[in-house]
């Protein structure tokens, strides 16, 4: 009884429509999408699609284990204007930039208490070296 209910449950939520629902949507193609497979830490991606985003993105071995990564991102806002966003992703994190990104980036107070812990950490660790 209990699995009847809910399955029944499960399906009358799987059929509602969630806000923002169109039906009356169609397909957006993909105009081009040329990829290559990681190969010794190398690859690329690039994508368009009918609707006007774009990616492009790059990637190669890092040297400390990571991948680094450079790419952009770009697409037409509700508005009609053009965002486009660069990136570098590496050992020293994920830099965006781009004029719709607002500067400078606050952080929050749990990121300052990380980074405190981190400089005490290493200046403890350079001490007993």
């Amino acid at each position: 009884m209990k699995f009847t209910a809910l399955f029944a449950l499960a399906t009358v939520a799987a059929a509602a429509k969630l806000p923002g629902h169109n039906e009356n949507t169609s397909p957006i193609p993909i105009l081009f999408d040329n990829r290559q497979a990681p190969t010794g830490g190398f690859y690329s991606t690039d994508v368009e699609t009918g609707n006007g985003i774009r990616t492009s993105e790059r990637g190669e071995a890092g040297t400390a284990g990571q991948t680094n990564s450079q790419g952009t991102i770009s697409y037409v806002s509700p508005d009609g204007q053009l965002i486009e966003i660069t990136y570098t992703a590496d050992e020293f994190g994920f830099r965006p930039s781009g004029a719709h990104i607002p500067t400078p980036h606050p952080l929050p107070a749990h990121a300052l208490k990380q980074i405190e812990d981190a400089e005490r950490l290493r200046a403890l660790e350079a001490q007993n070296f």
